[in-house]
């Protein structure tokens, strides 16, 4: 069975029941927890007000049922949620204020739905983002009028968010300390997506600009790394060899194989070593150095997260396999 709630009646059970009292800390004032509504399922929400503006919400909690809110047009704050569980683990969506289009929100019952969400006024975000309270031209988009449609982006959750949400999660103080030390959390999420956002319009500009010659440079620049993997040149090095600077090759380089030059590199090496391993000839350390990794330790656990077995393991496996063969 599906039950179909318009939004402002969902919250309203969850805020308003008579049922459903909130609990406040004892010795957070500011923050206070509802049990979520016996009706709908089992868990809790949990309101933070960390200052005029600026407030946090968490949620734990499992449905019985399939659940649809309908939403009419409103107006929004800027707000960015972190999905932790349920379907939509690991994604983020960030959006700007103005017009919220209203949409119909469906919510399943098969697994535990755990989200981290903050909510932030226009005023309050220019006051930290901008100069005097006025935000840079390439932050304008994401204050938008009442009547326009909000900015929004949807992605993946980065290894940098996700540490700083186990770090706000598992807050270790109360009273004032812990308020501080929350609102320290919430704005360093904020200019983590500050920042995607602006490299996205950095690339969105980038490629504008990007002509066939300039993608043939980037693409000589992956051929320079493929044969210096033990050595490869700086950023600036390598944008001098292939004649182009080092601020164009960056955000090229991300258009056309989607990953920082960086990253590219990373995978590179990684693959090679994998070869060399597969083939039987070489130690780990060989393989290690052949790929430009002094510390054995690091490639080890690079080699781990990349194929998900520890590299001495792998390197055993198949020459085993090698020598059945024979």
């Amino acid at each position: 069975m599906t039950l179909n709630l318009s939004q402002s009646a969902y919250h309203e059970l969850i805020y308003e029941s008579e049922q459903n009292q909130p609990t406040p800390d004892t010795s957070d004032g500011f923050d206070v927890t509802y049990q979520y509504p016996v009706r709908l399922g089992n868990g809790y929400t949990q309101y933070i007000d960390l200052r005029a503006g600026l407030d946090l919400h968490i949620a734990n909690y499992q449905l019985y049922e399939e659940l649809i809110t309908k939403s009419s047009d409103r107006e929004h704050q800027i707000e960015y949620t972190f999905e932790l569980s349920g379907v939509k683990a690991g994604s983020y969506g960030f959006f700007g204020s103005g017009l919220a289009p209203g949409e119909n929100l469906e919510y399943s019952p098969l697994q535990p739905v755990t989200w981290v969400s903050v909510h932030v006024e226009p005023e309050l975000f220019c006051q930290w983002f901008g100069n005097m309270g006025e935000l840079p031209a390439n932050l304008q988009p994401l204050i938008r009028k009442s009547d326009q449609k909000y900015y929004e982006r949807h992605g993946k959750t980065t290894p940098a968010m996700q540490m700083a949400l186990q770090q706000l999660l598992g807050c270790p103080y109360q009273g004032n300390t812990k308020r501080v030390y929350l609102e320290s959390k919430v704005w360093e999420l904020m200019a983590l997506q500050v920042d995607q956002f602006l490299e996205i319009q950095t690339v969105e500009t980038t490629s504008k600009s990007l002509n066939a010659e300039d993608i043939e440079r980037i693409h000589y620049a992956s051929e320079i790394l493929l044969t210096r993997l033990d050595q490869p040149p700086s950023l600036m090095e390598l944008a001098r060899m292939v004649g182009i600077n080092d601020n164009k090759l960056k955000v090229g380089f991300k258009q056309v194989f989607e990953t920082t030059v960086f990253g590219y590199l990373h995978d590179c090496r990684m693959e090679r070593s994998r070869q060399m391993l597969a083939a039987g000839r070489l130690t780990v350390t060989e393989a290690a150095k052949a790929v430009g990794f002094a510390n054995r330790g690091y490639f080890a656990a690079s080699f781990r997260r990349k194929f998900g077995v520890n590299p001495g393991i792998y390197l055993n496996d198949k020459r085993q396999k090698l020598k059945n063969s024979v």
